[in-house]
């Protein structure tokens, strides 16, 4: 690898970590703005939906077109027009006077951010592709710094002025972006470029396309499934533990800030001596399994400290299958196409957003009126149990026909 490559690598760890500090910022206090335009606690629930469901829908369609577009322009250009979404989303979020200034924003900032999937294809641009999976590591360690950064500093702002983080998020996105023109370097070159094509961009050509790729196939439904079951936890996570154990926001922010914590550990830290004993097939069919009693411990808990106990052991156990599983398929496309196939992932993980609020919010509404403490309250995490162990025997299955198929042609 050219000698300047450490050096990028550097620069893109700053540019995500800047990046999901900027998001993280707003976390805490989105549902209060979208209060300030609503009557009642119900007219706030259904409003905060659809601004989510805004953003999600314009990612899931976009993502896979920026991604492609920077398989032909180049990854430094792309970021630099997420980072300009961004920014004009913050301000114009904090500066609305009607909702339906926050959901067009919200569609706006989702067709221009796709950040995440071109971060990932900057990475398998600058590292051979036996580091991959340590590297995505590194980026997602990243990410979970930022939302143990992000949030924190979310709420205190918020407690301040409801609108302070918007302002403040859209400063550090606006830094980002002279930071990624001013230093950050392109990690495409020339040689390496594709031409753009509409019909191979749009979302289901493209997760076909991610499908068709050779040593991917199925994985493709176990990517989906793990993130399903990711984003469900992710909207029950608050409403479960208030109904559960009464937990208040300082418990859930404790108990957020320890997941970002350990997560980042494992992934900064733990994931590069993992991969020097285990193959990134294992680590993901481990890792897999290992979530899959996560989310089963997670609904089974009858005290609040049992689950600070499942967060450590789920994480150390099952933490680097994400990595490993991007490794994977990174590793089967080829190099001028790592661009789509990170957006056609990235689109994947955006049409998981937006399902799983209706499927957690289903899910919670089933079981709220049980008495706290009650077994059945973990109902979404039983779900999400389902899934991942589905998506686990699916991914074991595929690496055992992959296997068998390799020793077949070793021996013909």
């Amino acid at each position: 690898m050219p000698a300047a490559r450490p050096a990028a690598m550097r620069f893109i760890l700053i540019t995500v970590l800047i990046d999901m500090v900027s998001i993280g910022l707003i976390v805490p206090v989105l549902p209060l703005i979208v209060g300030t335009f609503t009557a009642s606690p119900t007219e706030q629930t259904f409003w905060f939906g659809v601004v989510t469901f805004s953003f999600g829908l314009a990612n899931f369609l976009a993502s896979p077109v920026l991604g492609a577009l920077s398989d032909r322009y180049g990854r430094r250009p792309v970021l630099l027009l997420g980072f300009t979404g961004l920014a004009t989303s913050f301000f114009v979020t904090g500066l609305a006077t009607a909702l339906w200034m926050l959901i067009a924003v919200r569609l706006f900032s989702g067709a221009m951010q796709s950040n995440a999937a071109v971060a990932n294809a900057y990475v398998a641009d600058i590292t051979a592709p036996e580091d991959r999976a340590r590297r995505f590591g590194l980026l997602g360690a990243m990410f979970g710094l930022g939302f143990i950064l992000g949030p924190a500093a979310g709420g205190l702002l918020g407690a301040i002025d409801v609108h302070l983080p918007f302002f403040v998020a859209g400063t550090l996105a606006v830094l980002n972006g002279l930071y990624g023109w001013f230093v950050l370097p392109e990690s495409l070159p020339p040689e390496r470029r594709r031409p753009f094509e509409w019909r191979r961009a749009n979302p289901v050509s493209a997760l076909r396309g991610l499908a068709a790729l050779r040593g991917v196939g199925s994985l493709v439904a176990v990517i989906g499934l793990a993130s399903l079951a990711q984003f469900t936890l992710h909207t029950s996570w608050v409403l479960y533990t208030t109904f559960k154990f009464g937990w208040g926001p300082a418990q859930n922010g404790a108990s957020l800030f320890f997941v970002g914590l350990t997560s980042a550990f494992v992934q900064g830290f733990l994931l590069k001596h993992l991969l020097a004993r285990f193959s990134p097939q294992r680590l993901a069919s481990v890792g897999l399994v290992a979530s899959s009693l996560t989310y089963l411990g997670f609904g089974l808990a009858s005290q609040g400290w049992m689950m600070y106990a499942v967060i450590l052991v789920g994480t150390l156990i099952g933490g680097g299958a994400q990595a490993a599983m991007q490794s994977l398929v990174s590793n089967a496309a080829g190099a001028t196409e790592q661009g789509r196939t990170m957006g056609a992932v990235a689109s994947l993980n955006s049409l998981s957003a937006v399902l799983a609020p209706v499927l957690s919010a289903t899910l919670l509404g089933l079981v709220s009126h049980r008495p706290q403490g009650d077994a059945w309250i973990g109902l979404p995490f039983f779900f999400c149990a389902l899934m991942q162990a589905v998506g686990a025997s699916i991914a074991i299955s595929h690496f055992r026909r992959h296997r068998r198929e390799a020793s077949a042609a070793a021996a013909a």
